[in-house]
């Protein structure tokens, strides 16, 4: 029987998965914006595997218009992303990535660290990613799985946020701003541990930070997406009463509201 991976979303990543799931024998399923997710399930009722790979904006749209047999295989892979973006939808135990590659167009993906995966389907996806040269690795329970998701979400967030005042990359951001670098470090993990609800170890987390800007100090601090990376962590304090100053002293500064 045929190993049917759907893949919503062609992106970047997505065509880096759909990539190595072809490689590992599966049949894949592509699902484009604006395609009758409901049609195309009609055939494929019962994949091994629903990859979801959009715009962060876009999951939870996706997540609440997925078709009844889509729910149990699941496979996430967004950045920003926490327990409560699957819980809020009534889905248990999907597969979920950190992904640390990086893929540009009209250029290979370039790997950072190992990208660790949690779930039913972890052992499929590392195996489809070792087919295409692209470092993973399983994770042994829930708590890991939540430190490497916040942990990412720490780097995604400060070096965007904090690379709207330096420019440049991340390795001068901690060369030469580790001031900056720290209180923005330390206001994202308190938005973090809102989100999340616990408390998590700050050291254990920001030396995780400092490894990954260490696996690659040349990549950019901010991409285009840092205004609204920004804009999401001031309404989430906002809602959660916190007072992020070094956040706020920013965002004033660039006109984000």
């Amino acid at each position: 029987m045929d190993k049917i991976a759907i893949m919503i979303g062609l992106g970047q990543l997505g065509r880096v998965f759909a990539g190595g799931l072809l490689k590992t024998g599966h049949v894949v399923v592509p699902v484009n914006r604006g395609d009758d997710m409901e049609r195309i399930a009609a055939r494929w009722m019962e994949p091994e595997l629903v990859m979801i790979s959009v715009a962060e904006p876009d999951l939870h749209p996706v997540l609440s218009g997925l078709p009844e047999g889509w729910r149990d295989n699941l496979g996430l892979l967004q950045n920003e992303l926490l327990p409560r973006d699957w819980e809020a939808h009534g889905i248990d135990n999907p597969t979920v990535i950190s992904v640390w590659f990086e893929k540009k167009p009209g250029k290979e993906a370039q790997a950072l660290l190992p990208s660790p995966v949690f779930g039913p389907q972890a052992e499929s996806l590392v195996a489809a990613l070792a087919a295409i040269d692209l470092p993973a690795r399983t994770l042994p329970d829930t708590d890991s799985l939540l430190w490497e998701l916040v942990r990412k979400n720490l780097y995604i967030l400060t070096t965007n946020i904090a690379g709207l005042e330096t420019g440049g990359d991340v390795g001068a951001l901690r060369d030469d701003h580790d001031a900056l670098l720290a209180a923005v470090a330390n206001e994202v993990l308190d938005v973090q541990d809102w989100l999340t609800g616990s408390a998590m170890n700050r050291a254990s987390l920001l030396a995780g930070l400092h490894a990954a800007i260490t696996a690659d100090p040349r990549h950019a601090c901010a991409g285009r997406s840092a205004p609204s990376r920004l804009k999401r962590a001031l309404h989430h304090a906002d809602v959660a009463g916190l007072a992020i100053p070094n956040l706020r002293r920013i965002a004033a500064a660039h006109a984000i509201v």
